[in-house]
């Protein structure tokens, strides 16, 4: 299991070292980012969105199982940034571990492709990498803040909840982003580069009136995050997603917009239900859209092929077969080519 998917581990020491050293820092850069907006939720402090959960999946996913030390020191440095370190810090570290370890072992075993070309892969990375893996951290993380009475036993549940759902937030948002840009190969034409700009104009207008109207407008999203999909799939959905959770992140902090006036339960029991409903169909939607089109192009190729065969029986000419090159790209368009599948 020391390779679960993507690129193989560096067989020299220096470079191991120097991925771990990475992720670590990846870690830590993200998990401060994700700090500067918080939420208090019974004298427990939690952020809605936390990014290194998404870091640590993706790390783990393209550089392998063996980086996991990077996410243990990136965690350390978060940790003690915050507050001075006590006698929960090992097992605060061991959670946050620990379930992006979980995430990634689960979707080896579900043959989960990093190009989410799938629905099947969308699917794996909500309910294995984000939603049932983050059980860990959150379980392990609050139950530790309880056994040294820093949190009141009444309160688990609630804490427990803020912080699965800021941990699978990062997985469902940053996760497939990091992915994304791992595999972005080829430019887009000009008419799409128009088409993205309007899309990027608009969303920077409708999303920071939506999030911050008193008159709860965050329903407006939802029209753009089905444009981006639909037109620029994954990529489109994802950071249409993400720039709106952050919008809406923002405003929840700040007491702003359809946030005003709530509670600190409230706030988070309504930021956290917006931010994962809109991940969802983001994920979801752009994921089973990209596997249409595949399958689309994978039946016309099909049927071209097909009527140039029954071209070459009419003419009783044997049928010209294609060069090594052509079946390669064939088979790649679908099944194997831009996709980094796992490692067996």
């Amino acid at each position: 299991m020391a390779a679960v998917v993507g690129i193989a581990e560096l067989r020299r020491p220096g470079g191991y070292v120097v991925q771990v050293l990475a992720v670590a820092a990846l870690y830590y850069g993200s998990g401060r980012l994700g700090l500067l907006r918080e939420l208090s939720v019974e004298n427990a402090v939690f952020t809605p969105i936390y990014p290194p959960t998404g870091v640590s999946v993706a790390a783990l996913l393209i550089l392998g199982i063996g980086c996991w030390p990077g996410i243990t020191l990136g965690a350390l440095g978060v940790i003690v940034s915050i507050s001075p370190p006590g006698p929960d810090l090992v097992g605060i570290l061991f959670g946050n571990t620990a379930a992006p370890v979980c995430a990634a072992i689960l979707l080896h075993w579900s043959r989960f492709r990093m190009d989410l070309s799938r629905f099947r892969d969308g699917v794996a990375l909500v309910f294995l990498g984000a939603l049932a893996a983050m059980t860990i951290s959150a379980t392990i993380g609050v139950g530790m803040l309880v056994l040294m009475d820093k949190l009141a036993a009444h309160a688990f549940w609630t804490v427990w909840l803020a912080w699965w759902v800021g941990d699978a937030m990062g997985v469902l948002l940053v996760t497939p982003l990091l992915l994304l840009l791992r595999g972005i190969h080829r430019p887009l034409s000009l008419r799409r580069w128009r088409e993205a700009t309007a899309l990027t104009v608009i969303a920077c207008v409708l999303v920071p009136v939506a999030a911050y109207s008193s008159i709860s407008l965050l329903f407006l999203v939802y029209p753009l995050i089905i444009w981006a999909a639909l037109r620029f799939e994954l990529a489109g959905a994802v950071l249409c997603a993400l720039f709106t959770s952050v919008m809406a992140t923002i405003a929840a902090t700040d007491g702003s917009g359809s946030f005003q006036g709530l509670s600190p339960i409230e706030t988070m029991a309504k930021l956290q239900a917006f931010n994962g409903t809109m991940a969802l169909t983001a994920l979801l939607m752009s994921a089973l859209i990209t596997e249409q089109r595949n399958t689309r192009r994978s039946v016309e190729q099909a049927c071209q092929e097909l009527m140039e065969v029954l071209e070459h029986l009419t003419t009783g000419d044997a049928p010209v077969p294609r060069p090594q090159a052509d079946a390669d790209d064939k088979g790649g368009g679908d099944d194997t080519g831009g996709r980094s599948g796992p490692t067996r």
